[in-house]
């Protein structure tokens, strides 16, 4: 009786653990998209012009912004904070358009990473914040801007108008 029971015992453990030894193994990550080479350094005129329609939105959208350029390596070209912007904006910015730069992407794409369940892109230093955006001339990337003083979704809206204003 005991050889029995424990033979039933030892089917209904095999039979449950079935399932679990055949689950599949979860889907690879898909590769990121190919990131744009450097190029050379932005101007201080394209700079300039990149902060400007950046403000313009930003005037036009009621909000107040820092915002900030920098080279392909990071290094500070201009910084605007408009009256009314938050001093903690002046850090978020540049480290938003020096993550860009740094790794060639939008913050947003470190962003989605984190919400997908991805850690490892703050462990780089990068900030995974929507607000930085590249600043591409000839499919070359010349720096970067980042914008802060409102939500995420607001900052890359006012980051995105000024990397567009650059040509």
């Amino acid at each position: 009786m005991l050889r029995s029971t424990l033979a039933t015992l030892a089917l209904a453990v095999a039979l449950m653990a079935g399932p679990a030894l055949a689950q599949t193994a979860p889907a690879p990550v898909p590769a990121a998209p190919p990131a744009p080479p450097y190029g050379r350094s932005v101007t201080l005129a394209e700079a300039k012009v990149a902060v400007a329609a950046a403000e313009a939105e930003a005037r036009k959208q009621g909000w107040f912004m820092v915002i900030v350029v920098v080279e392909p390596n990071g290094a500070l070209v201009m910084s605007e904070k408009m009256d009314g912007a938050q001093y903690g904006s002046n850090d978020v910015a540049r480290r938003k358009a020096e993550t860009s730069a740094n790794f060639r992407r939008p913050t947003s794409y470190f962003q989605e990473a984190v919400t997908g369940g991805t850690l490892n892109a703050i462990f780089t230093g990068a900030l995974a914040i929507e607000g930085g955006e590249l600043l591409i001339v000839d499919g070359q990337i010349l720096g970067a801007i980042g914008a802060s003083g409102g939500s995420g979704a607001q900052d890359g809206l006012i980051a995105r108008a000024g990397a567009a204003a650059v040509k």
